[in-house]
């Protein structure tokens, strides 16, 4: 499970630092894809394979085989190099226009990469009463 928030920076070469904590858990390979919101996500090899299997699962609709599309044309496998650093393709780079200051945040079964500007624009926890209410009605319980 991964969690916590790390601010990090990106090289001009796209090279990022990835965070001790979250290099053990992804272990040696594992996948970047553009994610929702404007963020990339980071998934190890294991949980690609369960996403990937739910996305194989969609019904053959347009909506379907469009996030199917949006997941695996931007996904690449990355490694971690001996500094503990990985490098962000640039299509990737640009979909969550990181260009120095970033974030990575924990979020159960994976990693979001954020610009940091953009996680501070998309994460205003001002309503959290109104969402942990509506949460509950779907049966999650505080």
């Amino acid at each position: 499970m991964f969690m916590g928030e790390y601010n990090h920076t990106i090289d001009a070469k796209g090279r990022i630092i990835v965070p001790s904590k979250f290099r053990e858990a992804l272990g040696e390979e594992f996948v970047v894809t553009q994610g929702l919101d404007g963020c990339l996500f980071v998934y190890p090899n294991d949980e690609w394979m369960e996403f990937i299997a739910q996305l194989k699962n969609l019904p053959g609709s347009k909506d379907a085989r469009q996030l199917q599309r949006y997941f695996m044309a931007g996904a690449a496998s990355c490694e971690v190099d001996k500094q503990g650093r990985i490098l962000i393709p640039n299509k990737l780079r640009e979909s969550a226009a990181l260009e120095k200051e970033i974030v990575f945040v924990g979020v159960l079964n994976k990693i979001e990469i954020w610009s940091k500007e953009r996680w501070e624009g998309n994460n205003d926890y001002g309503n959290m009463d109104q969402i942990a209410e509506h949460m509950s009605e779907l049966g999650l319980s505080f």
